[in-house]
């Protein structure tokens, strides 16, 4: 087996995924992700610290997230900051190519106890890091924190409409439809 293989981690991400799928998540190993993927151990563990985190990316998402909402117009209120966000990851990352495999993904997550905790640690820090990305914007808190809080519901809304198995939502417009709503429900508060 060559000491490189192009696209090692994407290749591990669908292995993983499809085994999930197969054999459910606590019955599959390391081991057997790599192998699926035609690779080694110690290249899953270059590029993930355990096959929980196979599903997850990281903190990419709330790097990108961080950086369209300091990316977004100078005038832009807290909520309008995150919406901007949003979009710019509509284009980039939940994109119609990504759709089923974010469905599948959910499917493997619902499925598990261990992977729902996880995903609810990621929402955490998507929270926590647009809170920060508003503070740096000039947001006070608790603003930046309502305001992360608020966009951290609109995400979510957004994502589960635009990932539903054989939907065609764009990301992009879900969320800004989302954000119309949770504006609605809290002015009738």
């Amino acid at each position: 087996m060559a000491r490189w293989q192009p696209h090692a981690p994407e290749r591990l991400v669908t292995a993983a995924l499809e085994l999930f799928e197969e054999r459910g998540y606590e019955n599959t190993t390391v081991i057997e992700i790599a192998e699926r993927a035609g690779l080694t151990k110690s290249t899953f563990f270059r590029h993930f610290p355990d096959k929980r985190e196979v599903l997850f990316g990281g903190d990419t998402l709330a790097g990108l997230l961080a950086d369209r909402i300091a990316d977004g117009p100078a005038a832009a209120g807290p909520l309008e900051a995150v919406a901007h966000a949003l979009e710019a990851l509509g284009r980039e990352t939940f994109t119609a190519e990504r759709r089923e495999f974010s469905a599948r993904r959910g499917a493997v997550i619902a499925a598990n106890p261990e992977l729902r905790e996880r995903e609810a640690l990621k929402g955490l820090g998507l929270t926590a890091a647009m809170a920060e990305a508003l503070g740096r914007r000039g947001v006070p808190d608790p603003a930046a924190r309502v305001g992360a809080q608020l966009g951290a519901l609109v995400l979510t809304l957004a994502y589960e409409r635009w990932s539903e198995p054989g939907g065609d939502t764009d990301f992009g417009a879900a969320a800004r439809q989302a954000l119309r709503e949770v504006q609605a429900a809290t002015a009738a508060s």
